[in-house]
């Protein structure tokens, strides 16, 4: 099971998406990858979001809404340190993966 560690991103589109949430299994640890969901400030994405496909997180007191349609497989070069932990937003952040999978 994951525990939603959100990262900074280290990539070259960390200025648009400042922190990663990894939802991967920690039983996948020793691959190479993680897979992430991007994180957009919530005031960037304003009145665009789909409420069932991108949730909104609160890290470090600042509003986010997770990118899930944006999920993507990284190098965990690409992970900076650990920020915060959402594992709160558990059941929303799955949610919000099963709706980018099967539309419901």
């Amino acid at each position: 099971m994951s525990d939603f560690k959100v990262y900074e991103n280290k990539s070259t589109n960390s200025e648009n998406y400042p922190f990663l949430i990894d939802v991967q299994s920690e039983l996948l640890g020793n691959l190479e990858t993680r897979l992430v969901i991007p994180l957009v400030k919530a005031e960037e994405l304003g009145r665009h979001q789909i409420k069932n496909l991108n949730p909104r997180i609160r890290v470090n007191e600042d509003e986010f809404f997770a990118m899930t349609q944006q999920m993507a497989a990284i190098s965990k070069a690409i992970l900076g340190k650990v920020i915060d932990k959402v594992q709160f937003s558990r059941t929303e952040i799955l949610n919000s993966i099963d709706f980018l999978i099967t539309g419901i």
